[in-house]
């Protein structure tokens, strides 16, 4: 590989990118403007797959069996490098966490990253990934082994902050009801069997829990049912709680901990506990480091953003944490508000759709086409990749 030729594809690369802006600043408004829950994107993947079609990649639908799943490919061969697209939206507040801009960033990058394919040889990759927010469509599609083809996976979220990697936490979801009796609460309360203050017992239990769990882990929830009406021992009540964890180990040793505390109430207060936790639990994010300097030097030659490269605060969880389990992967966050804007908000929506949330999905969608181009062009930068992956994922003695 020539340094002057790798340097002249990344100037290509922006050049390409800064071409595509008003294609690709549309694109984003037009997801913007059309908010979809996850597994019902179907507007979000026929732009996405109409803009990709234009430049020459061919499409896969329902990839892994999802309906609202694609695979766009450029090229052949290997090294084949991902760039990973989300588009659902959040319940009433449309594109508070901004995947219409995940999803520009992807699909420019995935075009840019063509010169340098053309160049070194191998093959571009964009995978739409439906139900982030939700259900976690990735996790059914990592079970599937849509990834398991690609060297790297690459993707860029908006935040309040720039930053290269992202410590997100394994998750999982818990569903509860509580089934008693129901009979009037002042003539024969005694004839009654309160199923709210088994939801309420249970939860006065998980706040005490918290007191005594791992510093990152976390337990929140709320209650959907507490009853009918004041006057009515309440015959049924349900909640959905979330236990997080920096590892799933520790994960696996919570849910047991969290489920006793549901179990306790039952048995305090004579109702019946049903539960169920998600077969799909999110895992924690296993960050390439040597992907993430990659991504850090290509975002500095852009000039105006200066990023964090190992954070040591939690993001939450997301779904491509198990992407990050089975390949190489990349979650850098751009910033497209200030710090006191926190996403799933009215207001960081606004942002999504702003000039400067376009701005910072087009500077992603560089600098993620850039550390493709580091990739196809050099051996060397990929061995290091695989390296580091295969030593975080190898099993401790």
């Amino acid at each position: 590989m020539s340094d002057n030729n790798l340097a002249n594809i990344k100037s290509a690369v922006i050049k390409m990118i800064d071409t595509e802006k008003g294609s690709l600043e549309e694109l984003s408004l037009k997801l913007h403007a059309n908010p979809e829950l996850g597994y019902q994107e179907y507007k979000a993947v026929e732009w996405l797959c109409e803009y990709l079609s234009r430049h020459n990649f061919s499409i896969e639908r329902n990839t892994g069996g999802l309906k609202t799943a694609f695979k766009a490919t450029f090229g052949q061969g290997k090294p084949v490098i991902g760039f990973l697209a989300e588009y659902d939206a959040l319940p009433q507040l449309g594109h508070a966490c901004g995947h219409n801009l995940i999803a520009t960033a992807a699909a420019g990058a995935a075009v840019a990253a063509r010169l340098a394919a053309k160049l070194y040889g191998g093959t571009v990759c964009l995978i739409g990934t439906p139900a982030e927010e939700l259900s976690g469509g990735k996790i059914q599609m990592v079970e599937k082994g849509v990834f398991k083809e690609l060297e790297a996976a690459l993707i860029a979220h908006p935040g309040n902050d720039d930053i290269a990697t992202t410590q997100a936490l394994a998750c999982v979801t818990l569903n509860v009801e509580y089934f008693g009796k129901e009979s009037h609460a002042a003539a024969h309360p005694d004839k009654g069997i309160n199923a709210l203050d088994a939801i309420v017992l249970a939860y006065t239990s998980l706040n005490s829990l918290r007191q005594h769990i791992e510093p990152g882990a976390r337990i929140h929830g709320i209650i959907t049912d507490g009853g009918k009406a004041a006057n009515i021992v309440p015959g049924h009540s349900a909640g959905t709680f979330l236990i997080r964890s920096q590892t799933l180990p520790y994960l696996r040793e919570l849910m047991d901990r969290v489920l006793d505390c549901f179990k306790s109430a039952a048995q305090a207060t004579g109702a019946r506990l049903e539960y169920r936790f998600d077969k799909s639990i999110y895992a924690p994010m296993n960050n390439n480091m040597a992907l993430a300097n990659l991504y850090v030097k290509n975002m500095d030659m852009l000039s105006h953003r200066t990023l964090l490269e190992d954070p040591e605060m939690n993001f939450g969880s997301t779904d491509m944490g198990n992407v990050s389990q089975v390949v190489p992967s990349l979650h850098g966050y751009y910033a497209i508000t200030g710090k006191d804007v926190s996403g799933h908000t009215p207001e960081f929506a606004s942002a999504a759709c702003s000039a400067k949330g376009i701005k910072g999905a087009l500077d992603a969608a560089k600098a993620m086409a850039m550390t493709a181009a580091d990739l196809f062009g050099s051996s060397a930068n990929l061995e290091k990749v695989r390296t580091e992956f295969q030593k975080s994922t190898r099993p401790s003695a």
